[in-house]
C-alpha cells in the first residue's frame, strides 16, 4: 500500500497515538479481566460484556451505523468481522487459561503475522526497514515469553496464538475493508460478531449467561472492557487502520503486552525477570522507531 500520510505529519501521529491509547486500554483490561474469570464463566461473562458494547453503539451512533450499512455490501465487512470476534474470544480463553502477561505476548506476534499475510492476499511487499524492525520485535517477544520467567506452553498458549493469527486477520482485511465501510460502522459489526460467537458459547459451554455471579466489582469490570476495551478499542484500531498500514497497526499494538505486564504486576503480582524487562524495553524502542520510519 503506498504511503497514506507523511510521518510529520499529525494526521500520521494522531492514528499512531489512538493505537497505543488502544494498548495502554488493553493492558489494564487483561488483568482485570483474569480477575473477572476467577468468578465468572468466561463466554457468559464475554456474552454480557459484548452485547452492553452493542447497544451502547447503537444508542449513540445508531443512524451512522445503519446508514453506513446502507452504503456497502456484507461481503465488505463480514470477513473482518468475524476475524476480529474470532481474535478477541480466543484472547480471552487463554487468559482463563494462562498468564495475562504471557497471552498479551504471544498475542502480539500479530505484528509478524500481518504483513505476511498481506503479502499472501494482497501482495503487498515489506520494506527492508521494517524488516529489521520485525526482527528485533521477535527477538523482544522472545526475551519477554521464553525468558522472562512466566508460564511454559500449553492450551493457553495456543489460544493466544490462535488469537493473534485472527488478529493479523481483522487488521489486513479491515484496512481493505474501511475503503469502503465506515469505521464506526465496522467496528459495531465486529461487535455483533463477538456477540454471537460469545452467546453460542456461553449457551453450549456455560450452560447460560450466570447472571447471579455479576457483583459490583464484576459489574464495573464489565463496563470497562465493554466501554473501553471493545467500543474504544475497536473504533480507535479501524479509525488508524483508516489512515495507517495494517502493519504499522501490528506492530503499535506490541505496546499493548507492555502494559499488560505492567499491570499485571500491579494487580496479580505476575513478575517479569531480567531477560523480560530487557525485551519489554526493546518492543519499547521498536514502537518508537516504526512512529518515527512510517509507512
Amino acid at each position: 500500500m503506498t504511503e497514506k500520510y507523511s510521518t510529520k505529519s499529525n494526521s500520521y501521529l494522531m492514528p499512531c497515538f489512538l493505537v497505543l491509547l488502544q494498548g495502554l486500554l488493553y493492558g489494564l483490561g487483561d488483568p482485570i479481566s483474569k480477575e473477572a474469570y476467577d468468578v465468572m464463566p468466561v463466554y457468559a461473562l464475554l456474552s454480557i460484556r459484548y452485547l452492553l458494547a452493542l447497544l451502547l453503539l447503537f444508542l449513540f451512533a445508531g443512524r451512522r451505523i445503519v446508514k453506513g450499512l446502507k452504503g456497502c455490501s456484507p461481503r465488505d465487512w463480514l470477513l473482518p468481522s468475524i476475524c476480529m470476534g474470532g481474535a478477541y474470544l480466543a484472547g480471552n480463553i487463554a487468559l482463563q487459561l494462562t498468564a495475562a502477561t504471557s497471552v498479551a505476548f504471544l498475542r502480539s506476534l500479530s505484528t509478524v503475522m500481518t504483513p505476511l499475510l498481506a503479502l499472501l492476499v494482497y501482495k503487498r511487499k515489506l520494506g527492508r526497514k521494517h524488516i529489521l524492525i520485525q526482527i528485533m520485535v521477535i527477538f523482544g517477544l522472545y526475551l519477554l515469553c521464553g525468558l522472562g520467567g512466566l508460564s511454559g506452553f500449553g492450551a493457553g498458549e495456543l489460544f493466544a496464538l490462535l488469537s493473534a493469527l485472527l488478529l493479523a486477520g481483522s487488521l489486513v482485511f479491515g484496512e481493505n475493508a474501511l475503503d469502503r465501510v465506515d469505521s464506526v460502522t465496522l467496528s459495531a459489526m465486529q461487535t455483533s460478531s463477538s456477540v454471537i460467537m460469545a452467546f453460542v458459547c456461553a449457551a453450549v459451554f456455560d450452560g447460560g449467561f450466570h447472571l447471579e455471579l455479576v457483583t459490583p466489582k464484576i459489574g464495573g469490570i464489565i463496563v470497562y472492557l465493554s466501554v473501553c476495551c471493545t467500543i474504544a478499542g475497536y473504533v480507535f484500531q479501524n479509525a488508524a487502520l483508516a489512515k495507517i498500514s495494517s502493519r504499522t497497526v501490528a506492530l503499535l499494538q506490541c505496546f499493548c503486552p507492555v502494559m499488560t505486564a505492567f499491570f499485571s504486576f500491579i494487580i496479580l503480582g505476575e513478575r517479569l525477570a531480567l531477560p523480560g524487562v530487557i525485551g519489554a524495553c526493546i518492543i519499547l524502542g521498536c514502537v518508537a522507531a516504526e512512529t518515527i520510519i512510517g509507512d
